[in-house]
């Protein structure tokens, strides 16, 4: 017993340093914002006062965070639903018995591969109105088209939830893809003997089979897209106005360019419940499916 003991102790002060380091970047930052939450900090009018739940009150009242809100929640629902769909769907081509196979497996993960901020820009430069490549596509069929994709609301949208799921599609299809991997082909098989069609065999077999693991997925990817930055930075720096601005990039401007920390705390704070809650419903969803 002492010697099962002493290793315990030894192990503990092993991981020790690793604890530290992990308590003091997580659980102090995350405390420290949880206080600033409740305070006016302005950094450039030199303020730090008590407000205590004003700054969430405020929430409701600025039109700039109303709009934040309003698109982060349209592009995370429609950008997961076409990562589900055109996901599954991609995976199916990619686990097709082909020559290829191997080919279009390594050369599909290219854009998740690249950076966002680089894709950000050269998206920028694509739906470009006069020169870009996506106009340039279209007038290949349609003459005198032109089309300012960055300038208006609806299309600025669009554009980034094109370029969103042009980027992330790919890995979320791999990922799918490596379920599919575990089915066997003696089921489809068994299920061909009977008389069941292809349509018949993906969703009596495929899709219940995949559907744990997709539903899975869906918690790290909307995470990724309730937090996201980088692409509307780089795209659209929030514009036309602030209508492509994510609630994410509202607190970056809030904290680094207005400086004003407890407001963008507040707005933290509340994206992570926002979080917390979203990922609890899903675990719990995929719990009764595992029943």
């Amino acid at each position: 017993m002492k010697t099962k003991s002493k290793k315990i102790w030894i192990a503990w002060i092993m991981i020790l340093p690793i604890l530290l380091i992990r308590g003091f970047t997580t659980i102090y930052p995350f405390i420290k914002t949880l206080i600033n939450s409740f305070y006016d900090v302005r950094i450039l009018k030199g303020v730090n006062e008590f407000v205590g739940f004003a700054n969430y009150f405020n929430v409701f009242k600025d039109r700039k965070v109303i709009t934040s809100i309003e698109f982060t929640v349209i592009f995370v629902i429609v950008s997961m639903i076409g990562h589900v769909i055109l996901g599954v769907g991609l995976a199916l081509i990619l686990n097709m018995k082909t020559k290829l196979k191997r080919f279009l497996r390594t050369i599909v993960l290219i854009p998740w591969a690249m950076p966002t901020v680089v894709i950000g820009m050269a998206a920028k430069w694509a739906f470009n109105d006069k020169y870009g490549l996506i106009n340039d596509f279209i007038r290949r069929f349609v003459d005198d088209f032109s089309l300012s994709w960055l300038v208006g609301t609806d299309t600025a949208r669009i554009a980034v939830i094109l370029v969103d799921l042009w980027k992330d599609l790919p890995f979320f299809a791999i990922l799918v893809l490596s379920g599919l991997q575990f089915i066997s082909s003696d089921i489809y098989e068994a299920a061909k003997v009977d008389g069941a069609s292809k349509i018949q065999s993906f969703f009596r077999i495929t899709l219940p089979l995949i559907a744990r693991n997709v539903v899975t997925l869906c918690i790290p990817f909307t995470m990724w897209r309730l937090t996201m930055f980088d692409l509307v930075y780089a795209m659209t720096s929030g514009g036309p106005g602030e209508d492509t601005a994510l609630i994410a990039y509202r607190i970056t401007t809030e904290a680094f360019t207005n400086l004003n920390i407890g407001y963008a705390s507040t707005l933290a704070i509340m994206l992570l419940a926002v979080m917390l809650l979203f990922s609890a419903v899903n675990l719990k969803l995929v719990k009764r499916m595992e029943v």
